[in-house]
């Protein structure tokens, strides 16, 4: 079959662009190297379209007070083929969407096989095509011929390897009673916030001991096989294992105090004083300020033990965490700097880029931008122009993240949260979360109306 759109992989989000592309009248070629004879994954168990490699579960189905829920709300709105599989596939898990992980897969591949604008080819695709409107949906095991094209168009540096991912928190969970605004030394640029550019929690030496002590004695995470021979990402230690290396390597790592003046004096109730003894930072992550990323913190500690430890740092013991902290690998391009606001190449725009080789993390956020990829490709080939998704919903909020809202050096995968959403200051705590959701939700409606390319 002769195609309009050529998809190279098929996951989740390529198996959701082909269907939004599918159901507009755009005929597409998918291309997926599992079945072909030509290439196999060490995570992969079967060649079956949209397998689930890891969990069975889309996460939250809460479209109320949930971000991760309300991303499944928008994506139903726009008749995602992974949701309409997944509630076929559904199985009990409370609040959370779960499913039977075969059913699923079985069900999006007899879908888009069933589709007269789709054609499955088994095929492993070693380049970027030099032409012809494109998706690049491979995720994050990209197959290494595809990826060392991809380094050579994007100029960026070799794409597998360890992704050290600090804990990201909820700027305001956490307590500015304790902790400082200030940059170290004072050094401030013209883009510095008011007072600096980094937040300071501050310890005694009776904390610093007894956190030390925590991160040697936490659970940890083991790497699967397919990890063992990848090496870190340049300089990116995880946090427990610096500090095996001796009690006093953090202090002079990512936690010394030097050029760090606390402006409280010694109290009872900050016994920290004005020059704490370790220090922990945190680096806005977000351009709307309501994420911070925790400094040098990548780790390989279970989750659990993230928050456990993490909440025992004067400042964060109500810490809300966006996003925990991990190491594993991944495969993703610095998509704030090569794409635009339509996921396409920049020094190439007849290719786009999908799924969680943008830098989003989970099966809904990679389906999700999918889906976004899909629609905007078929506008493209209409000939129509695009208006993306107001960053207010979750489906903008994401694209706006993953395509210049991030900051670019220190770039990480994410998943959907409320930190990436324009900020309603003037709503209580307590209200927000469904302030956000009846706002979204509002400027998704409006949004849909507009959209020439969607279809009654």
């Amino acid at each position: 079959m002769a195609h309009d759109v050529h998809i190279i992989g098929g996951g989740l989000a390529g198996s959701e662009a082909a269907w939004q592309l599918a159901r507009r009248g755009v005929r597409v070629r998918l291309s997926e190297m599992r079945g072909s004879g030509n290439g196999i994954t060490p995570a992969h168990q079967t060649d079956g379209l949209a397998e689930l490699v890891c969990s069975n579960s889309f996460r939250s189905d809460d479209d109320e007070k949930n971000a991760v829920g309300l991303l499944h709300h928008e994506m139903r709105r726009l008749d995602s083929l992974v949701m309409r599989a997944g509630e076929k596939a559904r199985v009990p898990a409370g609040s959370a969407m779960a499913v039977d992980r075969d059913v699923f897969s079985a069900e999006v591949e007899k879908a888009l096989s069933d589709h007269p604008n789709v054609e499955v080819v088994r095929e492993r695709v070693d380049a970027l095509p030099e032409n012809g409107l494109t998706i690049v949906a491979t995720g994050p095991l990209t197959a290494e011929a595809l990826a060392a094209s991809i380094v050579g168009a994007t100029g960026a540096d070799r794409l597998a390897f360890f992704d050290a991912i600090a804990p990201i928190v909820h700027r305001d969970t956490i307590d500015m009673d304790i902790c400082w605004i200030q940059s170290r030394w004072n050094k401030r640029t013209e883009a510095s916030n008011e007072g600096g550019d980094y937040i300071n929690c501050p310890m005694t030496k009776e904390q610093y001991l007894a956190f030390h002590q925590g991160l040697l004695d936490a659970e940890k995470g083991e790497f699967k096989e397919w990890e063992a021979d990848t090496p870190y990402f340049d300089g990116c230690m995880p946090i427990e294992v610096m500090a095996e290396r001796g009690v006093e390597t953090l202090r002079y790592g990512p936690m010394k105090p030097v050029g760090l003046d606390n402006p409280r004096d010694v109290t009872e109730e900050f016994p920290q004083g004005r020059w704490p003894y370790a220090v922990v930072q945190l680096r806005q992550d977000n351009a709307l300020g309501t994420l911070w990323n925790m400094v040098g913190f990548q780790t390989k500690m279970k989750h659990g033990a993230q928050v456990e430890l993490f909440r025992t740092i004067p400042g964060l013991e109500k810490a809300e965490f966006a996003r925990l902290g991990g190491m594993h690998r991944n495969t993703f391009i610095n998509s704030p700097i090569l794409l635009d606001r339509q996921l396409r190449l920049k020094s190439a725009p007849h290719i786009r880029f999908a799924g969680q080789i943008t830098g989003c993390e989970g099966y809904v956020e990679s389906a999700a931008i999918g889906l976004l990829a899909g629609i905007m490709t078929a506008s493209e080939a209409a000939g129509g122009d695009w208006t993306p998704p107001p960053p207010s919903t979750a489906m903008g909020a994401l694209l706006a993240h993953i395509t210049g809202d991030a900051d670019a050096e220190s770039f990480q995968p994410m998943n959907v949260n409320f930190g990436l959403f324009p900020p309603l200051h003037s709503v209580g705590k307590k209200q927000r979360k469904e302030a956000y959701t009846s706002r979204a939700k509002e400027k998704l409606g409006e949004w849909l109306t507009g959209l020439e390319s969607f279809p009654a």
